[in-house]
């Protein structure tokens, strides 16, 4: 899910800086600018999910995950649950799709069956995380307006706050989210989620930021519904960048069998 944590994924300005900041940006180059930051063509990453109640009760999870960036192509994303048994050789396998709603599918071992995602399913949650289907894929930017509010402090972090709402209410299982992008590496290092009541229902955050090469990766985050008090933490243990990854593993055979 390192995908999902770059989605998660500062400084006060003095008040002559924000009227520059303000006349220099608008809502849609701040988000474009956070769509453009330079990823890697290939990840392949072992993670730690902890899935932490209301009563702070962790139940942790490892699962191991392969990723293709689209660039201008077909991407890609396999996630494969190793512990705990309960969820052993569970799999998940996304097709990132230029021109058309991406495909979605999930293998069961206990069941032995595959089973499709539906667009309708979007909104549930992705294996009892905080994190539903939708949330695991970037909209693309002109499926949302994008207002830029000003600019807020987040901890080390001086960031636009862009207000992002759906064109198509129905496309989305939320009313709106706002984004708190960091000025200097165009990361988005908060994002808040609201319900269609207006209500916030989900935070996203990342913990930490590590850079690896030419690149600035986040290493932790979290997400939290704040409306049942769950949280899902998610932190990289082993990352490998750039290494071509045989395309054969982003197959519905491989999704079904496991094997190459």
């Amino acid at each position: 899910m390192t995908h999902l944590i770059r989605k998660m994924v500062l400084i006060p300005l003095l008040a002559a800086g924000i009227a520059g900041v303000l006349a220099a940006e608008d809502g849609k180059s701040v988000v474009q600018k956070s769509l453009d930051v330079p990823r890697p063509r290939f990840t392949h990453s072992a993670v730690k999910m902890e899935l932490i109640d209301s009563n702070n009760s962790v139940d942790e999870r490892m699962i191991e995950e392969w990723a293709k960036d689209p660039g201008d192509k077909t991407g890609a994303a396999l996630i494969i649950f190793r512990q705990p048994a309960s969820v052993k050789d569970t799999r998940f396998l996304q097709i990132v799709n230029k021109d058309r709603a991406n495909d979605k599918w999930i293998y069961m071992p206990a069941l032995r069956t595959t089973r499709r995602i539906a667009s309708a399913d979007g909104a549930k949650s992705f294996m009892g995380t905080d994190a539903s289907y939708d949330d695991l894929e970037t909209r693309k930017i002109d499926e949302d307006t994008h207002e830029l509010l000003g600019t807020e402090t987040v901890g080390p972090y001086t960031c636009y706050k862009v207000e992002s709402t759906p064109v198509n209410v129905k496309s989305s299982q939320y009313l709106k989210r706002i984004s708190y992008i960091d000025q200097e590496t165009s990361i988005p290092v908060k994002i808040e989620m609201y319900d269609k009541k207006g209500a916030l229902l989900k935070v996203l955050e990342i913990e930490k930021i590590e850079k690896q090469g030419d690149y600035r990766i986040p290493m932790q985050g979290k997400m939290t519904n704040v409306q049942t008090k769950h949280t899902t933490r998610i932190t990289i243990l082993k990352l490998e960048l750039d290494k071509p990854i045989n395309d054969k593993m982003f197959t519905q055979n491989f999704l079904n069998t496991g094997k190459l």
